[in-house]
């Protein structure tokens, strides 16, 4: 990545998961950072979204190794065993929606709160945060999936608040919400449908990466897909 000065480390969030694991990869291969260091809540060390110390620690624990160039929020939650996008106003269940916002846009804002104070004050750093483009509230014109729309909307309005604030202390930092589009992971199998383009992820990664590559200034605070294109708020 010629993009970044030589050297520092890279970091991904949620690199247990399908994309976050396919970009460590890809970052790794790239030769860009003296480190590459994948984080979830199995490795060391771990982090649990719900659990802020825990990423405190990881904060410190990589702010101690080496400056902090590039930092990739690869996490969210989309359904499990016991929860699945709303179809209709009916399905709405106020625990469901909190544990939403919870996985998809407090979580990650914790990550910023401790991680974005610790990019350095000069030269090109990154913090992109996954986010998708059913979070964009001008897009929506299928209407359904509610906790994850809405929780994906804060995560956005989240990083673009962020961005303000650390613009005026990294003033070289560039902070972005990624849609990814749609990656062919356990998070969005069961949703795929046909005709739909559905990207492997090690492709999903090389185009994120190319986006990230591809930042600057006046990108701060921005909303992007994986070709690099705006996306309305």
């Amino acid at each position: 990545m010629k993009s970044f000065d030589r050297g520092g480390i890279a970091v991904v969030f949620g690199a247990s998961g399908g994309i976050g694991h396919a970009l460590k990869k890809h970052l790794e291969a790239s030769l860009s950072f003296d480190q590459v260091i994948g984080l979830s809540r199995q490795s060391f060390p771990a982090f649990d979204l719900l659990d802020e110390a825990s990423i405190e620690a990881a904060a410190s624990y990589l702010s101690d190794l080496s400056e902090i160039r590039l930092i990739i929020d690869a996490t969210g939650f989309l359904h499990d065993d016991d929860q699945n996008p709303e179809k209709s106003l009916r399905e709405l269940d106020a625990d469901k929606l909190l544990r939403a916002f919870a996985l998809n846009a407090i979580g990650p804002s914790l990550i910023m709160k401790h991680l974005l104070p610790k990019l350095p004050r000069e030269g090109k750093a990154v913090f992109a945060t996954l986010s998708a483009r059913v979070g964009s509230i001008g897009d929506n014109q299928l209407g359904g999936w509610y906790g994850y729309r809405a929780s994906k909307a804060a995560l956005n309005q989240l990083l673009r608040t962020a961005s303000v604030e650390i613009r005026r202390r990294r003033p070289d930092a560039i902070c972005v919400a990624l849609h990814p589009g749609t990656v062919d992971t356990g998070l969005s199998s069961p949703f795929s449908k046909d005709g739909l383009r559905v990207q492997p992820a090690n492709e999903a990664a090389s185009r994120l990466i190319a986006v990230i590559e591809g930042l600057e200034s006046q990108h701060h605070g921005g909303f992007f897909d994986h070709m690099g294109k705006k996306i309305d708020w």
